[in-house]
């Protein structure tokens, strides 16, 4: 096909050279020392020709260049074009330039920079990134290898000073797992046995190094109130506080009021600070300095989320549970999303009630024994018919990939189907405050586009290249490296 013949050109062969040293070595990072057409490694103990090292070296270069951006203009041309926000079109084009997307209409009224790599796709689908409203990607590599896991800090249940954004984990195997199935974005959120476990953070699946997939550090901060977070298991001789709700609930409320109480003393510090340098210029008395108060890294951590300037991702349950963690929410008047409500059927015109987003999946989970077989698969569909505004999360680390088929699923169970493509792109775009950048084909967005043989919500459907910031990425991670090992 002509799009797979003018993609090879683009990635200049740095797709080749990883895919024969795969199919060369059980090694996943073989292709950092294998020579392309032979079975033996570029090093083994001897001298290497300096052409084939300079090559490399300009491969490998180009891989960890500083800022991950586009190198030259590419056109998309003659695909089904979703843009998300403004329909469908047949026969479209668009065109990438500078890591943004330049140029997006049918064929016949997009001009193409005379400079652009031209693809030919016609037959094919082509879509924004996914996003991922709840990962655990760059936290865990090996569930069942404690040392692969940066999941959640156990020693304490308030714990809103610890950001994943420090535990990430660029370089896992799983992020160019997710990747092959189109997700280009997702939050980066800890594992859910804290009450306050820590920060999310917002990241693109590509990039040199974590400093450069990091997009947002901090975007969010979940509350979690499900009964997991009690410290009661092993028996009743190994139970310590809190042991039950009310023990979470207590905790939860004296961590907010110390937070106050926090800036309250912080203010009064500034407050004092700033009369003694005016006392000062006006030649009063000079006082001697206010002592500050001392630091606390948890109560500080809370206080923006006191301020409402950044989102509480609220998780919940069971219809108590819910009902118990809003009231305590609103308490504080904390900005919040809900989380977790799988198995709140009963009080869904309560959850509409509230007027917030609702991030549901997976849509997996199986319903409790007094519930109806498809409650969980039809819960997207009853919250959209009660206006309420949904996102998809696959809440792992191994299974982002089936971010799309969760939200295909949810429209067999009535979901209208450009509402569950909005739930992976647009809507998560807007609740993490990333829309003016994400979440559509739309012209100055980033330019992370997928390009499929079919619809994207379609588990038949193959994605073909996932662009980030404009740059095709490789299509190799290390299932398809196994694949290629073990089917010669």
């Amino acid at each position: 096909m002509q799009f797979a013949k003018n993609l090879s050109v683009i990635l200049s062969g740095v797709a080749a050279v990883r895919s024969t040293a795969a199919a060369e070595s059980k090694d996943p990072y073989s292709h950092l020392n294998a020579r392309p057409g032979s079975s033996k490694p570029v090093w083994s103990g001897h001298s290497c020709p300096l052409p084939l090292l300079l090559i490399l070296f300009l491969i490998l270069s180009t891989l960890s260049t500083p800022a991950f951006a586009q190198d030259k203009p590419i056109a998309l041309k003659g695909g089904k074009l979703l843009t998300v926000t403004h329909g469908a079109i047949e026969n479209g084009v668009i065109v990438m330039q500078g890591g943004k997307i330049t140029a997006v209409g049918a064929a016949t009224s997009v001009n193409i920079p005379s400079n652009a790599q031209v693809i030919d796709t016609t037959g094919m689908t082509i879509y924004p990134g996914l996003i991922d409203s709840e990962t655990q990607l760059g936290l865990t590599e090996i569930s069942a290898e404690q040392t692969t896991n940066d999941l959640v800090e156990l020693s304490d249940e308030i714990m809103p000073h610890m950001h994943t954004a420090e535990a990430f984990h660029a370089e896992s195997v799983l992020i160019p797992v997710a990747r092959m199935n189109g997700i280009t974005n997702a939050v980066v959120a800890p594992d859910g046995k804290d009450t306050l476990p820590g920060q999310d953070s917002f990241i693109q699946l590509a990039g040199a190094n974590a400093t450069e997939m990091l997009l947002i550090r901090d975007n969010a901060m979940p509350l979690n109130f499900t009964g997991d977070q009690r410290r009661n298991k092993g028996g009743f001789d190994k139970q310590k506080f809190p042991a039950t709700r009310m023990g979470l609930a207590a905790q939860l409320r004296q961590a907010f009021i110390d937070a106050e109480d926090y800036k309250t003393k912080w203010a009064e510090y500034d407050r004092k600070k700033a009369d003694g340098a005016q006392n000062q210029n006006n030649n009063k008395d000079k006082k001697s300095e206010p002592t500050a108060p001392k630091h606390d890294l948890k109560s500080e951590a809370l206080i923006p989320y006191l301020e409402g300037k950044k989102t509480i991702v609220l998780a919940a349950e069971s219809p108590s549970d819910l009902q118990t963690a809003v009231s305590l929410a609103n308490e504080f008047k904390l900005k919040f999303v809900l989380n977790h409500i799988s198995h709140s059927q009963p009080v869904l015109d309560y959850v509409a009630s509230l007027k917030v987003p609702v991030i549901v999946g997976p849509i997996y989970e199986a319903p409790k024994e007094d519930e109806r077989y498809d409650a969980v698969y039809s819960l997207p569909a009853q919250l959209y018919k009660r206006g309420v505004k949904i996102v998809f999360a696959s809440y792992s680390a191994h299974n982002v990939r089936n971010l799309p088929d969760q939200a295909g699923f949810a429209t067999a169970f009535g979901l209208p189907y450009e509402e569950a493509l909005k739930a992976i792109t647009i809507n998560a775009a807007e609740i993490w405050g990333v829309a003016d950048q994400l979440g559509s084909l739309d012209v100055g967005k980033t330019a992370n586009v997928v390009v499929a043989n079919g619809d994207p919500l379609d588990v038949k459907t193959d994605v073909k290249q996932v662009f980030i910031q404009g740059r095709a990425i490789p299509m190799i991670d290390r299932q398809t490296q196994l694949r290629d090992e073990y089917s010669k």
